[in-house]
């Protein structure tokens, strides 16, 4: 994650294929993350689940981290921030998305995630005064639309029927969460602007997001083992689980978001997150051994509709 631009208000950002790629590959990796979670169930407690992967990311990344972290006195003059925003995208966020997999499915916690799109825009009108164009309007009711298709099954009945679970809640939570870790990382304050913002590089910047994220999982995880029978059952399995959530979802896909963020800005990365639950759905059926449906299709297109109509420039 690097220093953000912020993009002129207004402004239509044009897509070029090393954008899609960043806004489309963490989706992909995400999606991957909640089919893992929900296959953890049962094997490792949620809130350890997360603390886990983040233990796991904060060793990989020290090496590159800690060549140009800097004097700790950095960390101490811009603590509030990097505390927001460790708890937000790193311990809220994710321990609420594995324990919401506990009792729902990882198409319905990346479903519910996907209204993102709607959150992104609210969170950025009421907290950061950023006003949202008719076309990101229209854009964000596309991809909703897309959302429903696949929550319904492509039938109207099955979407007049549906019935959400606790876990749906919580991936709401989280969701609104997310929504206002994305605005801190696009519009930092002063002390992490321009000049005075540390010479950290991605690495670094993560990985001190990281560490103040560890703080509110290590508390989760504490709460967890004190109201619940909490014990984790290792096995290669469960080795294998941590290393790509800790490698592929943590470092490999932050990496691509807080560039793809940068690049395109809040808005547009919230309209590429509604393909998380494609991925999922696909990657779901994969493991189950289930072909995908033609609802999935149909789904797709008006997602992806909604991110071209969302920055197609006005004539």
């Amino acid at each position: 994650m690097l220093a953000l631009r912020r993009p002129a208000p207004g402004a239509v950002i044009p897509l070029h294929p090393r954008l899609v790629l960043l806004l489309t590959l963490p989706p992909l990796l995400w999606a991957g993350n909640a089919v893992i979670g929900r296959l953890m169930v049962g094997q490792v407690p949620p809130m350890t689940l997360n603390l886990l992967r983040w233990g796991v990311t904060v060793v990989l990344l020290a090496p590159l981290a800690l060549r140009t972290l800097g004097p700790w006195s950095q960390l101490r003059e811009r603590w509030p921030y990097l505390l927001a925003t460790g708890v937000l995208g790193v311990g809220l966020f994710n321990s609420l998305q594995y324990l919401a997999l506990v009792t729902s499915t990882p198409l319905n916690v990346t479903l519910v995630n996907s209204s993102m799109a709607v959150w992104m825009l609210i969170v950025g009108r009421v907290f950061f005064g950023e006003r949202a164009s008719g076309r990101q309007w229209a854009g964000a009711a596309l991809g909703l639309l897309g959302v429903l298709v696949v929550i319904g099954r492509g039938s109207l009945h099955t979407l007049l029927n549906v019935h959400f679970v606790p876990g749906d809640l919580f991936t709401l939570a989280a969701t609104v969460g997310w929504a206002g870790y994305s605005w801190l990382l696009a519009r930092p304050p002063a002390h992490m602007r321009g000049s005075a913002r540390p010479a950290w590089d991605w690495a670094a910047f993560l990985w001190v997001q990281v560490l103040f994220g560890l703080v509110a999982a290590s508390t989760f995880t504490a709460g967890e083992h004190l109201l619940t029978e909490a014990k984790v059952h290792w096995s290669g399995g469960v080795f294998g689980a941590l290393l790509y959530v800790s490698l592929a979802a943590s470092i490999v896909a932050y990496r691509a978001w807080g560039l793809g963020v940068a690049e395109g800005g809040p808005a547009l990365a919230a309209f590429f997150n509604n393909l998380t639950p494609l991925f999922a759905g696909l990657l779901s059926a994969l493991v189950l051994g289930q072909a995908p449906q033609p609802y999935h299709a149909l789904a797709f297109v008006l997602i992806v509709g909604g991110i071209v109509v969302s920055t197609r420039r006005a004539r």
